[in-house]
């Protein structure tokens, strides 16, 4: 995870938090209790206050970035809207066990459909269902998985399970790690054998998970 190495940054951040904590009528420790960090908000005070520079995680915001109704790229940089809505679109399945061949689904421009969770979305998110139960217990088929469009370089993913698209095509939810030789990856699953050395095109780290019926389509 990233943190920050000025004070002017951990500045920034906490005004950011504290504008979302007013805005809800939330108190510090209330907001930091149901994000199941009891001391984060208290403690980023401190660190501005003494000036600290080892930071806030981004483990740390996308806890709190719920509970604030925001999401963790606006506490983070204050990118995008501080209240953006909750609908996402799904735009194609993703194999956990399964084998997604993008360029054989029958797939509209605009994906698959879009549906509404319970918790704010950025608005550079996408979405992907979960096609087979190789990463069972971690993800059930039918689970929505979100991610940034952007995606990341895979290198940046190792040890992290993410959305990939290997240079063969398919599409697959694993955590990564690196391969045998340079350049390749291995792609392991909870309860299926690694799938070993492949070439990545696209990676994303998986930002939310929305449980098979807790999520609407719209």
């Amino acid at each position: 995870m990233y943190g920050y190495s000025t004070a002017m940054d951990l500045e920034d951040v906490l005004t950011r938090i504290e504008s979302r904590l007013t805005t809800l009528g939330l108190s510090a420790h209330a907001a930091s209790l149901a994000a199941k960090k009891p001391d984060a908000i208290r403690n980023l005070k401190r660190a501005v206050k003494s000036g600290d520079r080892r930071g806030v995680t981004t483990e740390t915001l996308t806890a709190l970035a719920p509970v604030l109704k925001t999401t963790a790229a606006w506490l983070l940089e204050g990118v995008g809207d501080p209240t953006p809505g909750n609908r996402v679109r799904v735009v194609g399945r993703i194999g956990a066990g399964a084998e997604i061949q993008p360029e054989f689904e029958q797939i509209p421009p605009d994906g698959l459909y879009e549906i509404e969770v319970p918790f704010p979305i950025a608005s550079d998110a996408i979405a992907f269902q979960v096609e087979g139960d190789s990463m069972w217990p971690r993800y059930d088929p039918g689970d929505v998985i979100i991610c940034w469009r952007q995606g990341a370089d895979a290198e940046e993913v190792v040890g992290w399970e993410a959305a990939v698209r290997t240079a063969d095509g398919k599409r697959y939810l694993k955590r990564i790690q690196r391969g045998a030789r340079a350049g390749t990856f291995d792609l392991e699953s909870h309860n299926a054998a690694p799938i070993r050395s492949v070439t990545i095109e696209w990676a994303a780290e998986i930002q939310g998970v929305v449980r098979f019926g807790q999520w609407r389509r719209r």
